[in-house]
């Protein structure tokens, strides 16, 4: 069993005012593959490296499958680590990078030799195996990084934003590989990224944290369609949703949303959450792809907006408005005509719409 625990967990740096991870608690299943996905500093690298005994745990304990691993060091874990900086050896061929770690444990030759040509020929590596990493592409070495790791046999895969840096295009077929890997593998893969197309393509399920506190942790589908807070809901998605100050005003039995001087209608469904908040501010979240064609347009699903200037994306377009001061994104198919400048009116999927409180940020509806 290669399942990890995380029971109050504490991680704090000597001279630290305040602790990188606090009381993290966190439960991954054997064979997951997990994302830790957060800003800069938000303690998920941190997090990795706690697992694989780089960093030492202030107080709490944490298990890999039934073992306290709390003083077990790095080597008797039953990890392996792929970094982001693929951390070769220059002077090595590739079937010596690979077979490094078996030869330092005193692996027999033959059994060496098949590892490796085991790992090679699922990475398609066969080929390389006699060249050195400076004769190798990004992507080339990151495969024999995942390799060398392949091939001893790991109960957890670690990788620390592995794909950092490669072009955009080898990010994209390098994430396709990975994920194929896990398949075949069938082991527990823990990843940390600050990218989140990277985490929403490749995790069964997604930590997202902030300041060393997990934020929610589930499946992508779920996050991305009930964002549990105003962070994530920013940081899920690309582009990020759109956030709008918005007051909830009821009349004849209906809710409204009042934004400047348009009176958006809400759906019913949303009616028992937002009445609490009948004469108040709230927050309301529309994603990029949720607003409807211009043809839709109705005198209830109409926001007023100023052109600002359109951007290309291929099958799409994104259309760039200012609703007031703040800056609103619209995404449509890129054969829809779109309002060159000028004043116009927007018309918004409300079915499709986030509510947040202004004052916890919290969810109220989605």
């Amino acid at each position: 069993m290669a399942s990890i625990s995380f029971r109050n967990v504490t991680k704090i740096y000597d001279g630290a005012e305040k602790p990188v991870v606090p009381n993290l608690n966190l439960e991954i299943a054997d064979k997951e593959f997990i994302i830790l996905v957060g800003p800069s500093g938000c303690g998920k690298s941190t997090t990795l490296r706690m697992i694989a005994g780089l960093e030492s745990i202030s107080t709490g304990e944490l298990y890999i499958g039934d073992r306290l691993v709390n003083q077990i060091p790095p080597k008797d874990r039953y990890i392996a680590m792929v970094f982001q900086n693929y951390a070769l050896y220059p002077h090595m061929s590739v079937y010596k990078n690979i077979a490094f770690g078996l030869t330092l444990r005193n692996v027999p030759k033959d059994e060496i030799d098949r590892r490796v040509h085991e790992a090679a020929k699922i990475l398609d590596l066969e080929h390389l195996l006699e060249r050195k990493p400076k004769a190798l592409s990004g992507g080339q070495r990151q495969r024999v990084a995942l390799g060398r790791a392949m091939v001893r046999n790991p109960s957890v895969f670690l990788l620390d934003e592995p794909l950092s840096n490669l072009d955009a295009k080898l990010r994209t077929s390098m994430r396709s590989e990975i994920a194929r890997l896990h398949r075949r593998l069938d082991t527990t893969f823990v990843y940390v990224t600050h990218d989140q197309t990277e985490a929403m393509t490749m995790g069964d399920r997604i930590v997202v944290m902030k300041d060393g506190i997990i934020q929610q942790y589930d499946t992508p589908k779920v996050l991305y369609a009930t964002p549990c807070n105003l962070f994530v809901a920013g940081f899920i998605g690309s582009p990020q949703m759109n956030f709008l100050d918005v007051t909830i005003a009821a009349d004849g039995g209906k809710l409204f949303a009042i934004l400047g001087e348009d009176k958006i209608e809400i759906p019913a469904f949303k009616y028992d959450a937002l009445k609490p908040y009948v004469g108040k501010e709230v927050i309301m979240g529309i994603r990029p792809e949720d607003f409807l064609p211009f043809a839709e347009l109705t005198s209830s699903n109409g926001m007023s907006a100023k052109v600002d200037f359109c951007e290309l994306l291929g099958a799409e377009s994104n259309l760039y408005v200012f609703v007031g001061d703040k800056k609103v994104i619209v995404r449509m198919p890129s054969y829809m005509d779109k309002p060159e400048e000028g004043n116009i009116k927007v018309p918004i999927e409300m079915e499709r719409a986030h509510f947040f409180d202004k004052e916890t940020e919290q969810a109220i509806v989605h």
